[in-house]
């Protein structure tokens, strides 16, 4: 994908900031706080700032493309993948992995009247590789 030419399909300017926050977005997929992509980030652009990476996320929030993920109470985690999916948080490392599942069928067949406008799923649990760690 060519992040910068995404970034002004979406009317984003896209300066070396966004690209390099959109791109550890999309490459990565680890669903970073502000925290995580500020610390990995500051050593490539050390005028980054964490209130530069609030503010980019929150432009691409509001030109939707990414999405805002609380699985726990106070944390606020990022995701470049914007089409309906859940997710699943290993209770043993942290890791939070995408799954890909259609919800309209579910939530037509059960809400009928209703107008839907995000659906979010959050399952917990361990994953695979910290149960082949435990055997």
């Amino acid at each position: 994908m060519n992040i910068a030419q995404h970034l002004s399909t979406h009317d984003i300017k896209p300066s070396y900031q966004r690209i390099k926050i959109y791109e550890y977005l999309y490459e990565k997929m680890n669903h970073p706080t502000v925290d995580v992509i500020y610390k990995n980030l500051v050593g490539e652009i050390p005028t980054l700032s964490k209130s530069t990476v609030y503010n980019t996320l929150k432009l691409f929030i509001d030109k939707g493309i990414t999405s805002t993920l609380t699985i726990e109470d106070n944390e606020v985690r990022y995701d470049a993948a914007v089409e309906s999916h859940g997710h699943f948080k290993c209770t043993s490392c942290g890791a939070i992995f995408d799954i890909k599942y259609d919800f309209k069928d579910v939530a037509m067949n059960k809400l009928k009247g209703f107008e839907i406008k995000e659906t979010q799923v959050h399952v917990k649990g361990k994953c695979n590789q910290c149960l082949t760690n435990k055997n």
